[in-house]
């Protein structure tokens, strides 16, 4: 806890830093007064690994999670914005901070990581952003499909760049992911990561393999989106990986994911978000109607009760806007209770051991692949990830499996049964639900009664900024514009 504050102090002076370091030159007639200092490797990847935290609980977990009803966008009175969110009111303004964060911040810090690392030999360095690097960029493909990406984080060389093909960006991240891998690999590197990076903080050599486990896991989940587009390469590409006796995710432990303290410059996003606006995300109708039909106990971790049954209430879009009436946000997302108000101390779940084995489950399932387990065993390992990291009873473990863990019926039933426990154990995780709903179905959606439009987004429309000042950006015609692996009817 101690290091993971001075880890985000240190992001968080950096600038003060700089400035102070800046001003004393000025004092230095053999130095040149205007140049401006380098901040240091372990300095920039902690400010990248930070706004990765936040950016993957902010604007985009927020769309995706209320376009996939696992939240519901409510109100005290007038109309806010998660409710004109939840029935597909989303413009291209909306994704003019995202895009920015992204962009002009989080790529561009380990775009400097790579570029710096390689002159100078430290591969160490360079892994982990490619790594971090691939990571977003499978989550932007995923939610906008055509990007820049050859041409992009050259600030002032090209202030225009070209929107690469989505899936030659799919191409070139996996192959980052394999460079990532082999550079944290090296033996030898001239600067190695201490315990600087906020995910997954502690020695370079105690990490080394998290990262490693976290790249091999991705491919897998982006094996996995090519499921409908082309399965025969879904399939041999998880045959290939797997069969290499590649590292995966092992336990909880492993998860991809940021944790944040109770302090003021620390707190959760989902937390900050629910403090500033209160009531504006409550439990969404459609996951809770799942969870209570299989009495599923991840609900006193996930939702607020009330004092009499129901004693969890969600929404749906068109609901009246009165926010005390449903359950809100509890201490899976926003931390520990205490007194009357949250820690903030919970972490953003990026990838877990948990979606691991539901990917695992589907690929045994679907294509066969069972080295090292059947569609059951990683079905049933899933949902125990799921209920240990929400903190369920060892007791209550048993006790749900005995009724929710065995997979039944036909491929197409045990499908869904796999997608729909992902679902629930995907609560507050960026975008991976509604990936899995284009691509499988599942769970069923129906957009909201009072829904701008009749289907559900397949994608989000580009920032309002990209078309107002890039020309090679071109505005979608409407939210129904598909990425390349999205072709299930």
């Amino acid at each position: 806890m101690k290091t993971f504050k001075n880890i985000f102090t240190t992001s968080l002076i950096v600038t003060i830093i700089l400035c102070s370091s800046s001003c004393k030159k000025f004092y230095d007639i053999n130095a040149d007064p205007d140049a401006i200092l380098e901040a240091p490797l372990p300095t920039i990847l902690t400010s990248a690994t930070v706004n990765i935290g936040y950016f993957s609980g902010s604007d985009l977990n927020r769309y995706s999670s209320l376009i996939m009803q696992q939240f519901s966008g409510q109100s005290t009175g007038t109309l806010n914005q998660t409710q004109q969110y939840e029935k597909y009111e989303i413009t291209g303004n909306d994704a003019n901070n995202l895009f920015s964060t992204a962009y002009a911040t989080i790529l561009n810090d380990l775009e400097t990581i790579i570029t710096r690392g390689t002159a100078e030999g430290s591969p160490h360095y360079t892994g982990e952003a490619k790594i971090l690097k691939a990571y977003m960029y499978q989550t932007l493909v995923d939610a906008f499909g055509d990007l820049p990406y050859s041409e992009s984080q050259k600030l002032t060389l090209n202030l225009a760049p070209k929107y690469d093909d989505d899936e030659a960006i799919y191409t070139a991240i996996i192959a980052l992911c394999d460079q990532g891998i082999a550079e944290v690999n090296a033996a030898v590197s001239k600067q190695s990561p201490g315990s600087n990076s906020t995910i997954y903080p502690g020695t370079f050599a105690t990490t080394k393999t998290n990262w490693v486990k976290f790249a091999n896991t991705l491919k897998l989940r982006l094996f996995l989106h090519y499921s409908e587009k082309n399965a025969a390469f879904t399939t041999s590409s998880m045959n290939t990986l797997i069969n290499a006796g590649a590292q995966f995710l092992g336990s909880n432990a492993d998860n991809f994911q940021m944790a944040f303290v109770n302090a003021a410059s620390a707190r959760n996003p989902f937390d900050s978000f629910e403090t500033g606006r209160p009531g504006y995300l409550v439990a969404n109708n459609t996951l809770l109607t799942m969870m209570d039909s299989q009495n599923d106990p991840r609900r006193a971790a996930y939702f607020t009760a009330f004092a009499t049954a129901p004693f969890y209430r969600g929404a749906k879009g068109g609901d009246p806007g009165n926010a005390p009436l449903y359950s809100k946000l509890h201490t899976y997302l926003r931390g520990a209770l205490v007194g009357a108000a949250y820690s903030g101390a919970a972490p953003v779940r990026m990838l877990t051991f948990a979606e691991y084995n539901f990917i695992r489950a589907e690929a045994a399932l679907r294509f066969g692949i069972t080295s090292g387990g059947t569609a059951q065993s990683f079905f049933a390992a899933g949902i125990t990830a799921s209920l240990t990291d929400a903190g369920v009873a060892a007791v209550d473990q048993s006790t749900y499996l005995a009724a929710s863990g065995t997979l039944t019926g036909s491929n197409t039933e045990q499908l869904k049964q796999i997608i729909e426990q992902k679902y629930i154990a995907s609560y507050g995780l960026i975008m991976e639900p509604w990936t899995d709903w284009r691509r499988t179905g599942f769970p069923a959606i129906t957009p909201p009664v009072n829904a701008l439009v009749t289907t559900v987004p397949r994608s989000l429309y580009y920032p309002q900024s990209e078309i107002d000042y890039n020309p090679n950006a071109k505005q979608k015609t409407s939210l129904s514009v598909r990425t390349f692996w999205d072709t299930r009817p």
